[in-house]
């Protein structure tokens, strides 16, 4: 007879204790999960017993004492004193076992004589096997004795004898019963019984039963401790001041190491050596847990794991082959030593590797085993999940954790070539979030690349990796070796690259590891090019897919290339904003890379007349080796002007000189990207050497950039700064249009106002102030404080007063402009403000050629030849709207 239920249980231990009283024989089996009330019934039958005068034997079994002979039986034995028990041995005289029995037999029934024997033993599938012989032969000998035994074990017990289960269900006397788990219903009554919230409701109190019962599993242990926990610590405040909601119950989630978390060890503890076991790898496991793997990695055999599996179940611990609550789970790791766990991880590696499982999980076991820091020795196999699974990362957008998934797989066993691949790759992702760390991988593989240890296919790589940071000397040694072509100067692709060549590949490529090197070379060649303009937008819609693939490497690379672009348009607010942001995104400071956008805050606040956040950066020091990349001869171009600005030309020649050393020596001399002859010869006309910078500036004039406008512009300037005074105007005129036409707004400012000065050291004083005006407001437009207080140094910048008074000096008169029409007066405004041509058609929403015909109309009405002769205070009319 099998009963299940509490209350039937406790019914069917009343009726067998007053049947002993009665003077008759029982024997009741519990079986429970672990944790499920088991002993507590033992418990309160000994009570009840000994309350109604019986003698109570009690003993527990236990695993540690499992293999110690009549050990449970000597607990009973002497949990009264009641008389001695006897030692059968094998030696001559000696009582034999069975002898002894007998004599066991015999005492009870003596002593049930005076009152009902009650014995209890529970935990009984951890008794020795001497002892349960000695129940066995009770059980069959003291039927008519008013004796009660009652034994309670673990259902499913892998420790189980089942011959003594077999034995005490041969006689009549026998009762079993189960305790199951309780219901969600039991659970709720269970709850009500606690002190009620204030803020319960039966809507909250039924959430909060049926989240108790989930977590719990029914499990009574589990449930007093979770009870415990959550009454113990306070409601959190979102769940008071809604009481209502239900996905927020009003007592706190099990934490590991809480309560709970200590009674879901005891019970695995309480489960044997075998029932912890596979806990412990179910938990590992996790989502991969099958009983196959749990078996596997246990080494148990199929048999005893199903039985363990199958208690653990009748338990609540788990469902199915998972924990029920993430705290439990942890609590089923937790007491592993940090040994035995690698040990496990890297066997659940094996495991899963063998069932060909998800290259994640693998790696995470790797990853795993290796966290206590002990070297782990990955195969062949294991480095190829290891990479697999890297990518995998990738494509979810964790290139940090993938990073670290190479850096195992580049330690394991196997083919060099292999290796160096793995590094390759590992350099590439380390760029993505960390551009410092990818410079310092690149030594090595440097070497191993100029040694000929590296394939075409991975030198390509390591090409684009060198050429982010700047390294183009480097890369253009590497990549003639890749693709059997002779060298060519390094900057040559790039600069000469035509803007629609670029904005092909820009169109066309989406941001990858492979792709982000040319694309930002694309960014760079259309910064260097006649329509540096086109940068902008590309390397803005670069930063924001760089930010959405949550890459800060990248939006570091992207953010200096756009504030890169800004400045050459003279938009230095715009600059300074993208330069920091650039800083801001990466994680160290060290390497090469940060002299790029350092460069770019140093011009941007130089020209702002920040002259002190600039003098913080540009004092920075730097080591010799980053200086030779193109990142570092910016910064030092950049120093260079700063050093200028602040009134120390022999610093600011020694910088520029410098420059021109390395560019020359590394093959990458070309002022589109970096005219560092103008720059010097600029320090020199500051030391009085007009002879030296006019050479240099000459020099400049000769090379093939110089078609190119800002090129050319710069070099003009110089020239006609340096050169002969009677032809200054007419050379600072074609300064002043190569400028504009560039784009650059604050070096037109600044040969605006070099023509207005010599235009009135020409005697042309009106025109000369106007063009000085008009350089002044360009400049200002641009932010350029201190190109504003050079040009005009007594001109207030910010008093609106100030502004009035000037613009109404300037403001021609009504008959001027009542010559033109409104497109006319629109497009002379811009222009007179130093807008380009191309600006102006797509401010005004007209095409280039328009512009240019209302320019010559302009010209014509107002009597005067050149832009530079147009009137500053042109009243502006209102901007036209798309259509």
């Amino acid at each position: 007879m099998t009963l299940t239920g509490r209350e039937a249980g406790i019914d069917l231990l009343e009726t067998a204790l007053a049947d002993c009283v009665a003077g008759q024989s029982r024997i009741v089996l519990i079986e429970a999960g672990t944790g499920c009330g088991k002993s507590a019934l033992v418990d309160l039958v000994a009570e009840r017993a000994a309350a109604s005068g019986a003698l109570v034997l009690y003993a527990v079994g236990a695993p540690e004492e499992q293999q110690v002979p009549l050990g449970v039986l000597r607990q009973l034995v002497n949990s009264e004193q009641v008389f001695a028990l006897p030692r059968p041995s094998e030696g001559p005289g000696a009582p034999s076992r069975i002898e002894a029995m007998q004599a066991f037999c015999a005492e009870l029934r003596e002593l049930s004589l005076d009152c009902p024997v009650v014995l209890c033993v529970d935990d009984v599938q951890y008794a020795d096997r001497e002892s349960l012989q000695y129940v066995q032969y009770l059980a069959r000998h003291a039927r008519t004795a008013p004796v009660l035994v009652v034994v309670a074990g673990t259902v499913h017990a892998p420790a189980q004898d089942p011959a003594f289960t077999t034995e005490l269900m041969r006689q009549p006397h026998f009762r079993r019963m189960r305790l199951e788990r309780l219901t969600a219903a039991e659970v709720a009554l269970v709850r009500g019984r606690q002190e009620p919230s204030a803020h319960a409701t039966e809507a909250t109190e039924a959430t909060e039963a049926t989240e108790l019962h989930r977590i719990s599993g029914g499990n009574p242990l589990l449930l007093r401790a979770l009870v415990e926990e959550a009454t113990g610590r306070e409601v959190p405040e979102s769940a008071a001041a809604d009481p209502y909601a239900p996905s927020a119950p009003s007592f706190p989630s099990p934490e590991p190491g809480g309560p709970f978390a200590q009674a879901v060890a005891t019970c695995l503890r309480r489960s044997g050596p075998d029932g912890l076991a596979l806990a412990r790898a179910a938990a590992l496991l996790g989502e991969q847990a099958t009983a196959a793997r749990v078996t596997r990695l246990t080494g148990l055999d199929t048999a005893a794991a199903r039985r363990g599996l199958a208690a653990l179940e009748a338990s609540g611990l788990l469902e199915g082959l998972r924990f029920r609550h993430p705290a439990a789970r942890a609590a089923a790791l937790e007491e592993c030593d940090p040994r035995t766990r690698t040990a496990l991880h890297r066997d659940a590696a094996r495991v899963l590797g063998e069932d060909r499982g998800p290259v994640l999980a693998v790696a995470e076991h790797l990853l795993a085993a290796c966290a206590e820091g002990r070297p782990l020795d990955c195969g062949p196999a294991e480095v190829a999940v290891l990479r697999d699974a890297a990518e995998e990362l990738l494509v979810r957008g964790d290139a940090r954790e993938a990073a670290r998934l190479l850096e195992l797989a580049a330690h394991g066993r196997g083919d060099e070539h292999v290796e160096r691949g793995i590094r390759v790759r590992l350099a590439q992702i380390t760029a993505r979030f960390d551009p410092a760390a990818a410079e310092r991988q690149l030594g090595e593989l440097l070497e191993a690349a100029r040694a000929g240890l590296l394939d075409a296919e991975q030198v390509q790589p390591l090409a684009g990796l060198l050429l982010a940071q700047g390294q183009f000397a480097e890369a253009a040694a590497l990549l003639p070796a890749a693709l059997g072509e002779p060298a060519a100067s390094a900057l040559d692709t790039l600069v000469d690259a035509t803007a629609a060549v670029g904005e092909r590949l820009l169109q066309s490529a989406r941001l990858t590891d492979a792709t982000v090197a040319p694309l930002a070379q694309a960014v760079r060649s259309l910064i260097c090019s006649e329509h540096p303009e086109r940068a902008v937008p590309w390397s803005r819609n670069l930063l924001e897919e760089a930010r959405r693939c949550q890459a800060p490497g990248w939006s570091a690379v992207f953010a200096a290339l756009h504030a890169e672009a800004l400045l050459r348009m003279g938009d230095l607010r715009g600059a300074y904003a993208h330069a920091t942001a650039a800083l801001e995104a990466l994680p160290e400071r060290g390497g090469s890379f940060p002299c790029a956008p350092a460069a770019v805050l140093i011009r941007a606040c130089t020209a702002m007349g920040r002259f002190t956040e600039a003098s913080r950066l540009a004092d920075r020091q730097v080591p010799k080796g980053l200086l030779t990349g193109l990142h570092g001869l910016a910064f030092l171009r950049a120093r260079g002007l700063y050093r200028l600005a602040v009134n120390q030309p022999h610093a600011a020649l020694a910088d520029f000189l410098e420059v021109g050393r390395l560019m020359e020596g590394g093959r990458v001399d070309r002022p589109a990207f970096l005219p560092w002859r103008t720059d010097a010869a600029e320090a020199l006309l500051r030391l009085g050497e007009g002879a030296r910078a006019e050479q240099l500036a000459l020099q400049q004039l000769t090379l093939p950039d110089a078609q190119r406008p800002y090129v050319r512009g710069v070099s003009l300037r110089i020239k006609a700064l340096a050169g002969d005074p009677k032809r200054r105007t007419a050379v600072l005129g074609q300064a002043v249009d190569a400028l504009h036409r560039s784009g650059d707004r604050v070096e037109a400012a600044r040969a605006m106002a070099e023509l207005g000065r010599a235009l009135q050291a020409d005697g042309s004083s009106a025109k000369g102030s106007a063009m000085i005006r008009s350089a002044w407001n360009l400049a200002k437009e641009s932010e350029a404080t201190a190109l504003c207080r050079e040009i005009l140094p007594d001109a207030p910048l910010t008093t609106p007063a100030a502004r009035d008074r000037a613009a109404s000096e300037a403001t021609p008169a009504a008959g001027t402009t009542a010559k033109l029409s409104s497109s006319e007066q629109r497009v002379a405004t811009l222009a007179a403000q130093g807008l380009t041509n191309r600006e102006i058609s797509a401010k005004l929403y007209l095409t280039v050629s328009t512009v240019e015909q209302h320019l010559t109309r302009v010209y014509r009405k107002l009597q005067i030849t050149s832009r530079g002769d147009l009137p500053t205070g042109l009243s502006p009319l209102p901007h036209p709207t798309p259509a």
